[in-house]
């Protein structure tokens, strides 16, 4: 067995490189540059402008408002998860008319705006006022806030429902060819073994429509629900100031990195098993 006598002298480290300065370097850097400008003089901006007596005066409605914004977005994902379970096992059934249906229902409401989905049920659906009354439906359909959760509801749960249906289908068909070859029950395979796969693949894609609904919320504010947005252009309206919007942009702005940040961390903790 051969071996070494003698140990190779240390060599020194290479030399650092630094890359050349091209054109788009520095225009990125001027971009840069540009953007902290304008953070910089929209900072000044607030802290000159400051109105201890408005914000005494808006500051609880603004609060007020942020608490029906959040109350609408975890009502509406909610009920819309809900709602997306049958969806999606229409989006994959073999029955065509059910297939059919739920290739519609997905098709109308992810293809139309938000917007426009809650003016046809407010308004639209308001006009058939003795028809609702009939069916004793009417304390649901007059008030804003049940038509806003009834639009983002089936907004959001036709996109959940092609996130679930992904997920599903990408789980690998051996898994469940190896459940069924240990005699298990279509039941405890779904929820046991195909669901919680598909789960993991979904989290992400759920947490950016979660992202997607708080600042899809701000139309709500159109069918006269105060939300967040409702209650800053009630402040605008009173006040004529553009920092109501902008602080409402940072509320926003807050709620979104909070959750973005919270959504982070437990899909780390849930795929932990995953890393290597």
């Amino acid at each position: 067995m051969s071996h070494s006598l003698e140990l190779i002298p240390a060599r020194p480290a290479p030399p650092e490189v630094h890359p050349a300065m091209t054109w788009t370097r520095a225009l990125g850097y001027g971009a840069l540059g540009l953007w902290l400008l304008l953070g910089i003089a929209l900072a000044y901006m607030m802290v000159s402008g400051w109105d201890t007596d408005k914000f005494v005066k808006y500051g609880p409605r603004y609060l007020q408002g942020l608490g029906t914004t959040l109350g609408l977005v975890a009502s509406s994902i909610t009920l819309g998860a809900l709602l997306s379970i049958p969806v999606a096992y229409g989006r994959m059934s073999k029955n065509v008319v059910l297939k059919s249906i739920a290739y519609a229902y997905v098709y109308v409401f992810r293809g139309t705006p938000l917007l426009a989905q809650i003016y046809l049920i407010y308004y639209g659906l308001g006009s058939f006022r003795a028809e609702i009354e009939a069916v004793g439906l009417w304390w649901f359909f007059r008030e804003a806030w049940y038509c806003a959760i009834l639009a983002m509801t089936m907004n959001t749960a036709a996109y959940q429902a092609e996130i679930l249906r992904g997920a599903i289908q990408s789980v690998p068909r051996g898994q469940t060819e190896g459940a069924n070859s240990l005699g298990l029950p279509p039941s405890v395979t779904f929820w046991k073994i195909i669901l919680p796969q598909a789960l993991i693949v979904a989290l992400r894609p759920y947490g950016n429509e979660i992202i997607l609904m708080i600042k899809a919320s701000a139309v709500v504010a159109v069918v006269t629900v105060l939300d967040l947005m409702g209650q800053t252009r009630y402040a605008f309206s009173r006040t004529f100031d553009y920092q109501t919007y902008l602080w409402a942009a940072l509320f926003y702005l807050a709620i979104v990195e909070l959750l973005r940040n919270t959504w982070a961390a437990l899909e780390a903790r849930l795929t932990r098993h995953l890393k290597r």
